[in-house]
């Protein structure tokens, strides 16, 4: 496989329009009155689109962000609190 370790880095506007659809989406499952975090880590385990509701077009949203790249910003901010 490969010997290096890979390097994520991502930029200062793609971590803000993650974060503006992750919020988008985070509020259209609220509002159907699903537990917004039980979906989304759903979604990000299994990558089955259909933990996220298409209301709002939540659904569409959430597959434009990179998993991988979520994940990474997600880590990064849990441990810089």
């Amino acid at each position: 496989m490969f010997d290096n370790t890979i390097k994520f880095k991502l930029n200062a506007d793609r971590e803000k329009e993650m974060r503006e659809i992750l919020l988008m989406v985070y509020g259209a499952l609220v509002e159907k009155g699903y537990d917004p975090v039980n979906q989304i880590v759903g979604y990000l385990l299994s990558e089955d689109p259909t933990y996220i509701t298409n209301y709002k077009n939540a659904r569409a949203l959430i597959r434009m962000i990179d998993r991988d790249e979520l994940l990474q910003e997600l880590v990064r901010n849990y441990l810089q609190e």
